[in-house]
């Protein structure tokens, strides 16, 4: 089922306007509810739990507009997770290549990053929270490790380093230790400005690039 496809929806059928709003932009409206609300219930302050009644309750609709969207909750968790790091990926690889030196690359991938999580801390606690351990979470996260220590290894050749296993390694290394540090930031465990933390993590990630 297509996004914008209602299960009794006819493939290839357009949904019809109604209150000068066309079909498919209704759709689209009410799944970004849906998937606001459910980005509220998982990394809102003292979030988890997540239900169909709850999240449609949230977004002011009715079941049907869920199923509309989405075939179940974890299907949901895990386009919400997904919309997430899309938006990190995106910001970090644009000011990536926006960047004239090696340090100013880095320094601005990282404010990239820190400034989506900073912006919106319930995307942090969903990245990276410990409270939350549904089993799509758990490889939701495992997937995007392996998908950021990949973009780290790719980014190597800026740094005239070829990718061996050393690189890899690496890589891992400095993804899972720079989760772990903006995680503990959004927990309030290291008392550091945002423009600090900026800082102190592009250190630390081109230290460790000049260590491989």
């Amino acid at each position: 089922m297509s996004p914008t496809q209602s299960p009794t929806q006819p493939e290839g059928s357009a949904l019809r306007a109604y209150g000068g709003e066309g079909g498919d932009k209704r759709v689209a409206r009410r799944r970004a509810a849906l998937i606001d609300s459910a980005l509220e219930s998982l990394g809102g302050a003292g979030g988890g739990a997540i239900t169909v009644r709850g999240v449609c309750k949230a977004a002011g609709l009715t079941a049907r507009y869920f199923y509309e969207s989405f075939d179940s909750v974890d299907q949901l968790v895990a386009e919400t997770f997904d919309g997430v790091i899309a938006e990190i990926t995106d910001g970090a690889v644009a000011a990536f290549a926006e960047g004239v030196s090696n340090q100013d690359k880095v320094r601005r991938s990282v404010a990239a990053i820190v400034d989506v999580i900073n912006g919106d801390h319930r995307k942090g606690r969903l990245l990276f929270s410990q409270k939350l351990l549904s089993p799509t979470l758990a490889q939701r996260r495992l997937d995007s490790t392996e998908a950021f220590a990949l973009l780290t290894v790719e980014s190597a050749g800026a740094f005239d380093v070829d990718a061996n296993p050393s690189v890899i390694a690496g890589a891992h290394f400095l993804v899972g230790g720079f989760a772990r540090t903006l995680a503990a930031w959004l927990d309030g465990h290291i008392d550091l400005t945002v423009e600090e933390m900026v800082d102190v993590c592009t250190e630390m990630l081109l230290g460790g690039r000049r260590t491989q």
